[in-house]
C-alpha cells in the first residue's frame, strides 16, 4: 500500500489516494486488497508509531464527494476520528495539488471547506485554508478536577480546544499540564480536548499543543493555532492583532519550529467568521508498507 508522508509546521501526516474506494476503515484498521489480489489489513495505530511504524501525528485518505472536488478523511495517531485537523486540511490540499486537483472547495469532519495555494517551489507550498465560523467561546476561571490552576477559554474550532496563558511557554511542562486537563477536567469530559499553552510575545503569539489522540505534544496544531487566536482577542491579549479595513484580525503565530497565520472577522454578537488559516504543506516521502 503506497502513503505519501506530509508536514504542515512539523505536524506530520500520512496520505492514501483513496479515490477508487478501495481502502475501507473499520475500528482503526485498514482493509485493502493488493495488486496480486491478496487481501490485507494494516492498523493505523501501528503505522503512526515513531518506533515500530512508519510515524506520524496522523493519517488520512484522499476520497472523492460528490459536489466537491474531494473529501478529507482523517484519523489520530492512534486510529480516532470524526474531527478536523487544520494542518492535516493544508496537507491534504496540498497533496490534492500534487495529484493534478486544481481547485479545492472539499468536505471534511466538521464540514465544507475551501483553500488556495498561495506559492509553489515544488516540494513546499503555502497554503490558506478557510477553517468553520466559531460560534460560543467559555471562559473558566477555574477547571474542576485538575491539578493547578486553570484560567482559560474553551471553544471549537472543528476539534474541541482549550486555551491557557501562561508567562513562560518554551519551560512550560505541556505534557503534564495538558494531560491533567484533557483527562480530568470535568468541565470538558467525557470527550476531552486539546490543551494549548500560549505566550504573547514581540508582536507573536506563541504556542504549544498538547493534542488528544496523539497523547502529547505536537510541534503544530492547526485547529489549535485558531483557538489560540480567537481566545487571545476574545481575552482582550492583542499584541499582534492587526485589525483591517473590513474588521479583519490578523495574528502572526510561532508554533513549536515553524510560523504560521490565523485571521477572521469578529461579530458583535461574540462569534467569529471568514476564519482563514494560513502556513506550510511540504511534501517528505512517498512509502510503499
Amino acid at each position: 500500500m503506497r502513503f505519501y508522508k506530509y508536514q504542515g509546521a512539523g505536524n506530520d501526516f500520512l496520505i492514501a489516494d483513496n479515490r477508487s474506494g478501495s481502502i475501507r476503515e473499520d475500528k482503526g484498521v485498514l482493509y485493502f486488497v493488493e495488486e496480486d489480489g491478496s487481501e490485507r489489513s494494516l492498523a493505523i495505530a501501528e503505522l503512526c508509531d515513531r518506533r515500530y511504524g512508519v510515524g506520524a501525528d496522523g493519517l488520512m485518505l484522499l476520497e472523492t464527494s460528490e459536489g466537491h472536488d474531494f473529501r478529507m478523511v482523517y484519523f489520530n495517531s492512534d486510529g480516532s476520528g470524526g474531527m478536523m485537523c487544520g494542518n492535516g486540511g493544508r496537507c491534504m490540499v496540498a497533496f490534492a495539488a500534487d495529484k493534478g486537483i486544481s481547485h479545492y472547495d472539499f468536505i471534511a469532519a466538521d464540514g465544507f471547506h475551501t483553500a488556495e495555494i498561495i506559492s509553489d517551489d515544488g516540494t513546499s507550498k503555502v497554503v490558506r485554508l478557510k477553517m468553520r465560523d466559531v460560534y460560543g467561546l467559555s471562559r473558566y476561571e477555574s477547571l474542576t478536577g485538575v491539578t493547578s490552576p486553570s484560567d482559560g477559554c474553551f471553544l471549537d474550532t472543528g476539534t474541541r480546544h482549550y486555551v491557557r496563558f501562561v508567562e513562560d511557554v518554551d519551560s512550560y511542562d505541556v505534557v503534564t499540564e495538558g494531560r491533567d486537563i484533557r483527562y480530568n477536567a470535568e468541565e470538558l469530559l467525557p470527550v476531552g480536548a486539546n490543551v494549548n499553552f500560549v505566550q504573547p510575545e514581540n508582536g507573536v503569539l506563541k504556542v504549544r499543543t498538547y493534542e488528544k489522540g496523539v497523547e502529547d505534544e505536537t510541534y503544530a496544531c492547526g485547529t489549535g493555532i485558531v483557538a489560540s487566536g480567537i481566545s487571545a482577542y476574545a481575552s482582550g491579549i492583542i499584541p499582534s492583532a492587526k485589525e483591517e479595513a473590513d474588521g479583519r484580525v490578523r495574528y502572526e503565530i510561532r508554533a513549536k519550529r515553524d510560523g504560521l497565520a490565523v485571521d477572521f472577522i469578529p461579530l458583535e454578537d461574540g462569534a467569529f467568521e471568514d476564519v482563514w488559516l494560513t502556513g506550510p504543506a511540504v511534501y517528505v516521502a512517498e512509502i510503499n508498507v
